[in-house]
């Protein structure tokens, strides 16, 4: 159902859950998921800010909160699960990463459990939450943050900066530059070659780790939505949908951690290169 109340068409009821809760600033003032929005600079995905922030606020406190009541003795199972995760993350980290720095261990575990979490929206029913801000007056609610390339390229342009900030620490910038220009080809005429093939492998992380994320968790989604569609339709395609929704789901947890998984990978990978000086 739509915010108003009518029915909607299958093309618009799939239109209606991709369609972020936006808020632009025009000439007139705040608009909200107006045609003046398309193409706009300044507009806001209010739903993917809510959920990502919202998000990143229950990790630091679940997990300041477990630390802070844990003890030495027999683990509660909240406080093993999250040292089960820690552990994960640290081992992974220090078979990856062959450099030291202190920042990297706790900021290859955010970007796990972060990117876990706001993936795990998926596994909400997809009318739940839509339903609820359609009765509150609010017309779309997209609750799954990392199915916006804002949020994904947001993310992806943080690493983007850790990249270049540590190899020009490590490497300075007379040692970055080279990198640059001396290698694969290490004479003064391949130059411009070494360059442009540099440049285009530096600016291809970012935009992989974005839209690796995006293009799995949003493609995710679609079949969730789709499968949605055949509910309600007759009793046949119902409990087909039933079982694919079962079935979907099920594999879905896969995918949801294995792109967490290689997000904070290809992170810790990325920030290694970065460390070392060739």
């Amino acid at each position: 159902m739509a915010a108003t109340g009518e029915a909607l068409t299958p093309q618009g009821y799939i239109q209606h859950h991709l369609t972020n809760l936006q808020v632009c600033v025009t000439d007139e003032g705040l608009a909200l998921n107006s045609k003046l929005c398309e193409g706009n600079f300044w507009t806001w995905h209010i739903d993917s800010l809510f959920f990502s922030v919202g998000l990143g606020v229950l990790f630091l406190w679940l997990f300041r909160s477990v630390g802070k009541k844990a003890t030495t003795g027999v683990p509660g199972k909240l406080q093993c699960f999250i040292e089960m995760v820690v552990e994960f993350v640290d081992s992974s980290v220090k078979e990856t990463f062959h450099g030291r720095n202190p920042v990297i261990a706790p900021l290859a575990l955010t970007i796990f459990v972060w990117v876990f979490m706001m993936n795990f929206m998926d596994m909400v029913p997809v009318d739940w939450i839509p339903s609820l801000a359609a009765a509150a007056g609010i017309p779309y609610m997209k609750v799954v943050p990392t199915t916006d390339l804002n949020i994904t390229f947001s993310m992806a342009l943080g690493v983007f900066v850790l990249i270049i900030y540590y190899s020009i620490k490590v490497k300075g910038i007379s040692g970055f530059v080279k990198e640059l220009t001396m290698q694969p080809f290490n004479h003064w005429a391949m130059i411009p070659v070494n360059f442009l093939l540099e440049t285009v492998t530096l600016i291809a992380k970012p935009i992989s780790l974005a839209l690796r994320l995006f293009g799995n968790l949003y493609a995710g989604e679609l079949i969730f939505i789709l499968i949605a569609l055949m509910y309600g339709a007759n009793w046949a395609l119902s409990t087909l949908g039933v079982t694919l929704q079962l079935g979907w789901l099920i594999f879905h947890i896969m995918v949801i951690t294995l792109q967490a998984f290689i997000f904070m990978m290809l992170t810790i990978v990325y920030l290694s290169m970065a460390h070392e000086d060739h």
